[in-house]
């Protein structure tokens, strides 16, 4: 596809297996990050903490959740606005909204995943289901008996919602994002388009 030539001296071109693992990679980041970020308890002035008084608050497990997808969202959300940024800046403008959801569906999933998505259903009322029978990032995960697997990968699906929302504000749609019905390999992406703000 153009603007990829391998005989362009200022192309630049990415390892698919360090992309990889650096998707694997970005949720345990997330997370430990987020850890970090706790506040500890502070010692009493004679530094005994047996009877200093309990941090005001304690983070606790859902909100460290909530933190972490939410950087791990942010992150995609500006993964997405450079992408199009960059490749589709000499394009000319998508004249509705369904012509945004078809290059996200054909040229960005294919310059990301190296696929074009399996299945694009909409409304018309501004709600779209993008369905990619064999997600790239999800295919090699291991499936384990009990259903575990599908709340273990639910994390590494919401940098890829945070891409799809940054695309999509980089071309002026505002939206929300999300997966549902996760079935291990295939993934599927609700996109929601919210009303421009006057």
């Amino acid at each position: 596809m153009p603007p990829y030539n391998s005989t362009d001296p200022t192309a630049t071109f990415l390892n698919v297996s360090c992309f990889d693992f650096l998707l694997i990679e970005l949720v345990p980041l997330a997370y430990r990050i987020t850890n970090e970020l706790e506040p500890e308890p502070e010692p009493s002035s004679n530094g005994d903490t047996s009877n200093s008084s309990p941090p005001e608050r304690r983070v606790d497990e859902e909100e460290k959740r909530e933190a972490a997808a939410y950087r791990l969202d942010m992150l995609g959300y500006r993964v997405g606005q450079g992408i199009v940024e960059r490749f589709a800046r000499d394009r000319p403008r998508f004249n509705d909204t369904l012509d945004v959801i078809k290059f996200i569906c054909k040229d960005l999933w294919s310059l990301v995943f190296r696929k074009q998505i399996d299945n694009l259903k909409t409304n018309h009322s501004g709600v779209f289901v993008l369905t990619d029978n064999s997600f790239r990032p999800l295919s090699r995960m291991s499936t384990e008996a009990g259903g575990q697997a599908v709340v273990r990968a639910a994390p590494f699906l919401l940098i890829h919602c945070g891409i799809i929302r940054g695309a999509l504000a980089a071309m002026g749609i505002n939206a929300r994002v999300h997966t549902e019905d996760i079935e291990l390999p295939a993934a599927i992406f609700r996109i929601i388009t919210l009303p421009q703000k006057s």
